[in-house]
């Protein structure tokens, strides 16, 4: 029954198309042919959804005047397709004008940002002939390749509800969540195999990790970012060169670290040197070199939509790997009340902050995607074009970016991208790497917790994306991801009996009056390779 549901709702997801507002305009001649970007209103103009089916028109330069005054003396357009500048009046006079002087499709140039054009409600029944915005720098361009001698057709092609890039996400997410995990886990492993405690107080070892432990400074923790958020939303415009700047010193040692510690592992030998009685790795100049070029390389191209979204994707895996394996959870009461604010936190600012907001936009997605980012932020019912295809804003690097395949006419106007937050990723994976840990010091070797909960993240996001097709709108992913990975974890526990355990976390009980460690009696040992502390 499950397996025919599943193929049902495949079927409907990748079967399923939605009416975009954004079109294609092919321009050819004898010798060349290019596409550029429309946008349209499909209630009030129907055009063709295939180049094949489309009808070719001869395009009539008009862009020396307006199309407002049915008076004034033009050239004859009858049958043929003509563009206008925009302003001056509105569409439905420009769409009058242009009908009876017996034009086929009315194009208008815009020097402005783009939104679907619209008319009177009276007038929807009464316009017979296509309307379309187009970026005037793409007229100036086609003339310029084509001259006057310009055919063209107009087509919009459907959008497939479901996009491949989705999938790209959900392995890029659950890959970094299972190898984060794994790092966490190994890491600790060795720590016991080398006798060193764990230890459940909030200290920094000499690797520079951090444990929490204090549900007072988890708190604390989530204010802050709800604070950092608001003040994100409020001063955008220079707190993301702020944010910027950090997150490519930040991606740069995270990228280091796992390249380095991915080496040590395939046993590269480091190549050292001294220099005046100092001792120094080739091998860690040569990484540091590399992840160093790579932060600037994407800092300085950041907004070159069409490929940095791979290096910005590749500094983000690094980030939340490195995330996961520095901060650790003490113990299984910490991730219910770190993950359960976050998610009361995800909810407030996506879904309650409309209602907040002058423009009804959520705090969450406006910050996240930033402002000029309005393609990206609706089902397709709106759109906004900006005039100059490069983006003139800049994007807080939060989000995993993967371009969505089958929105051609789309990326033509402007780069659509699937999106998911870091912290969709790092939330839930701290979790998973309390469970690889836990399974460390209980000498789990199928590693049960770490596999369930990686699998219930695995069905959060499928259930996460299922949601969003269904709806047509951004969800907030830790809605879906907390409640699956934190019950999941909780009744492996239950079921093996080691809820006390898993609670409790490590071997230590800390005092925050003295913030020492105190051996906790009548506890099972742990791991064999580490025994009690």
């Amino acid at each position: 029954m499950a397996r025919k549901l599943w193929i049902i709702l495949s079927v409907i997801f990748l079967s399923s198309q939605i009416k975009s507002q954004l079109a294609v305009l092919h321009i050819s001649s004898d010798s060349a042919e290019r596409e550029y970007c429309l946008v349209y209103n499909h209630k009030l103009t129907n055009i063709s959804s295939s180049l094949n089916s489309a009808a070719e028109y001869q395009l009539v330069n008009l862009t020396s005047s307006h199309l407002c005054n049915a008076s004034t003396s033009y050239p004859n357009v009858r049958g043929k397709a003509v563009v206008v500048m925009r302003d001056q009046c509105e569409f439905g006079r420009k769409l009058v004008v242009a009908e009876s002087l017996g034009a086929s499709v009315l194009l208008i140039a815009s020097t402005q940002s783009m939104s679907s054009p619209s008319v009177n409600e009276s007038e929807y029944g009464k316009v017979s002939i296509p309307l379309a915005l187009m970026r005037y720098s793409d007229f100036l361009s086609a003339q310029k390749t084509f001259s006057d001698k310009m055919k063209v057709r107009l087509y919009a092609p459907s959008v497939p509800v479901f996009d491949a890039s989705i999938i790209a996400l959900l392995v890029i997410a659950v890959f970094t969540v299972a190898m984060g995990g794994f790092w966490s886990g190994a890491v600790e492993s060795e720590k016991l195999s080398a006798g060193v405690c764990a230890s459940g107080g909030e200290q920094k070892t000499d690797s520079g990790d951090l444990t929490l432990y204090s549900p007072l400074k988890v708190v604390l923790f989530v204010l802050l970012m709800c604070g950092m958020l608001v003040l994100m939303y409020f001063f955008y415009k220079w707190l993301v060169y702020v944010i910027i700047a950090i997150f490519c010193l930040a991606s740069a040692t995270a990228l280091y670290s796992c390249l380095d510690a991915l080496l040590t592992k395939l046993g590269c030998a480091a190549c050292s040197f001294s220099v005046r009685d100092s001792t120094c790795s080739v091998r860690s100049l040569l990484l540091g070199a590399v992840c160093v070029t790579v932060a600037v390389v994407w800092g300085v191209y950041r907004n070159e939509d069409r490929w940095i979204w791979i290096l910005q994707d590749l500094l983000g895996i690094a980030f939340c790997l490195n995330f996961m394996k520095t901060i650790t959870l003490s113990n299984y009461k910490i991730c219910v009340i770190l993950l359960s604010l976050l998610l009361v936190y995800d909810v407030f600012f996506v879904f309650i902050t409309p209602f907040f907001t002058k423009n009804g936009e959520s705090i969450m997605v406006q910050v996240a995607l930033g402002p000029g980012a309005s393609g990206e932020k609706t089902d397709g019912s709106m759109v906004e074009v900006p005039a100059d295809p490069t983006p003139s804003y800049e994007k807080l690097p939060v989000v995993m970016r993967v371009p969505r395949f089958s929105a051609w006419a789309q990326n033509l106007c402007e780069i659509q991208f699937s999106i998911l937050g870091y912290g969709d990723i790092i939330v839930p994976g701290l979790l998973v790497a309390y469970c690889h840990r836990f399974d460390v010091w209980m000498g789990n070797r199928k590693r049960i917790y770490f596999l369930s909960c990686t699998i219930a993240y695995f069905v959060g996001m499928i259930v996460t994306f299922a949601v969003m097709i269904a709806s047509k709108m951004g969800q907030p992913a830790l809605l879906y991801l907390v409640p699956f990975t934190l019950l999941t974890s909780a009744v492996v526990a239950w079921r093996r009996k080691e809820m006390k355990q898993f609670w409790a976390g490590t071997t230590y009980e800390v005092l925050d009056s003295a913030r020492e460690p105190l051996m906790q009696g009548g506890e099972p040992g742990y791991a064999s390779t580490g025994g009690k502390c």
